[in-house]
């Protein structure tokens, strides 16, 4: 399992990019919020749109949960 967070911050597309430890992406201590751990990237961007509807995951520590 990994632990990831949330950018509390939005892209400038309105996505909130989710993150997993270790990324090299992470937002600032004080701009994620975080989520816990998942088995998968996809149950963390779950957990991270009810937060924020507009949630999306990291495109390089996610990819499989990142979408264009």
């Amino acid at each position: 399992m990994s632990r990831y967070y949330v950018n509390k911050n939005a892209q400038s597309n309105g996505d909130h990019e989710v993150h997993k430890v270790g990324c090299g992406y992470m937002p600032l201590e004080h701009n994620r919020h975080y989520l816990g751990e998942f088995i998968t990237c996809a149950s963390a961007v779950t957990a991270a749109k009810k937060i924020y509807p507009k949630s999306n995951g990291c495109f390089y520590c996610s990819p499989s949960c990142h979408t264009s």
